[in-house]
Parts: structure tokens; sequence; C-alpha cells
């Protein structure tokens, strides 16, 4: 069985990083490729569905796997854990499947070290004011919170260099398009191909 490719993609709010991961995920079958559904201690949303948008447990069970490590990255934001399974993403990487996970910084330096192998994407957006504007376009976030984002966003963007691949989110689907070929590429190389067509290549070399 081909093993899948753990992805971790990072950029500041507001630089598209979700909405090009999902729509990357339209262009792909789905017994190749899926975003990672993470752990959460926090109470479900109108509309969420536990296990497709988030895994809903208790503080106490998130606990309970911390302790079990049974996460790959963990973090505890505003006062409610989120986390990543690490027997979770185990599972969908040995049956082939490329996993995307949706995290920031200081989650990913926690992917690395515990998963050295999984692959790296930074997505940049093309100006300050681009981001204030996506950020403003929403109308999710109070003024307040749309300041507190934009002062985040260049700690953030300073970590771009700790990054396998980098792409600047100008144009949306040019910015698609390079996320698609990074996808490509990573699947060509040689140890992939080598599993992938290992029959033809028998038969080839056979006298």
């Amino acid at each position: 069985m081909i093993q899948g490719t753990l992805y971790i993609v990072s950029a500041p709010s507001g630089a598209g990083k979700s909405s090009l991961i999902q729509a990357l995920l339209k262009t792909q079958p789905l017994y190749d490729t899926q975003v990672s559904v993470s752990h959460t201690t926090r109470t479900a949303r109108p509309g969420e569905v536990h296990g497709e948008h988030y895994f809903f447990v208790s503080e106490a069970n998130f606990l309970t796997m911390v302790e079990n490590n049974e996460f790959l990255e963990h973090a505890c934001v505003f006062g409610n854990y989120y986390g990543t399974s690490r027997p979770i993403i185990e599972e969908v990487l040995k049956s082939g499947v490329d996993v995307f996970l949706d995290i920031d910084w200081q989650g990913a330096q926690q992917i690395r070290i515990a998963m050295p192998e999984a692959r790296s994407i930074f997505i940049l957006p093309p100006s300050k004011d681009e981001l204030y504007r996506r950020l403003r376009g929403r109308g999710q976030d109070s003024d307040e919170v749309i300041e507190k984002r934009m002062s985040q966003a260049v700690g953030e963007i300073e970590h771009y260099n700790e990054y396998d691949y980098l792409i600047v989110n100008d144009d949306f689907n040019s910015a698609l398009s390079d996320l698609q070929s990074i996808i490509r590429t990573e699947r060509l190389k040689l140890d992939r191909q080598i599993q992938r067509h290992d029959a033809l290549i028998g038969k080839l070399l056979a006298d």
C-alpha cells in the first residue's frame, strides 16, 4: 500500500488557506485526499457535526489523550483545547490517502518533530492592505478583532522560512494551481512512484 503524505498548511488569518484547502479537495477524489478533523473541548456550534467538523470531547477525555501521547500536536486556545489525533492520522496515511492539516506555525513545529516526513506549505497574502481588506470583507469580526489579527499576522509570517513550500495568494485560481502542483510533485517523487508502479517496473526489467 502506498503511504499517504501529511501536508501542513499555515498562514495568517485572512490569507486564504482554508478556502484553498477546500477548493483543492473538490478537485481530488475522496480516496486520495482528506482534511484532518481535530479534537476539541469546546461546545459544538449550530450546524457542526461530530466527526465531520470536529471530534467534540470532554476536557477530562482530552487530557487523558494528552497523557497517553495520542496527539501529534495540541494547544489551548481561549480556554478550549484543540488537538490532532495521532492514531487517526497514521491510519489514514497507511491507507494511501494524503491528509491536510490547517494549523498555525506553533502546531506545525510540533508536527515536524512527531512526523518529520510531513510536507509543509505557507500561504502569504499579496500585501498587508489586501489582508486587511479580506478580513474586513468577511464581515465576521469586530474592528478590535481585525486589528488584533493584523498585529498577529507579522509574527506568524516571520515563520515562513520554516516551511517546504511558499505560495502567495494574490490570484485565488493561480494559488490553487500552485497548491495542486505541489501535490502532484510530491506524488511523482521516486519513492511513491516505485510503490505505485512496482509491478510495471519489474516487468520492464525482466529478461
